[in-house]
């Protein structure tokens, strides 16, 4: 059960969108404006997308179907870790969703499986 439904994701977008329109109307000289709201709002909906998708509320492309496959057979798996599934070889990686205004510090991650080819 998720505590987010489809109206938080809906206002998650349009909050994200309307901080991108701020943006691009801004014809100020600090390339930083607004950039810690978007990275925020991004982090926002990233949880609220991945909760919602988790709960079946929303579909999944075949990848992640594939990630979340493989997230309930290998839970315990971390960065770069190595597993085979299905005779198939497959990495866990992880990249930043959304920093800080320094970039130094990761708000928010993206987690996904990365099929090995030998």
């Amino acid at each position: 059960m998720t505590h987010y439904s489809l109206e938080d994701h809906a206002q998650a977008t349009s909050a994200l969108a309307q901080i991108k329109e701020k943006w691009e109307n801004y014809s100020g000289n600090n390339p930083n404006k607004f950039r810690a709201a978007m990275e925020s709002a991004k982090a926002r909906l990233l949880t609220i997308s991945t909760e919602l998708k988790a709960a079946g509320l929303l579909e999944r492309n075949p990848a992640e179907e594939r990630d979340a496959l493989l997230d309930a057979e290998f839970p315990a798996a971390r960065s770069k870790d190595v597993v085979t599934w299905e005779g198939r070889r497959f990495m866990k990686r992880f990249s930043p969703a959304a920093t800080s205004l320094s970039g130094k510090t990761v708000i928010a991650w993206n987690t996904y499986w990365e099929e090995l080819v030998e």
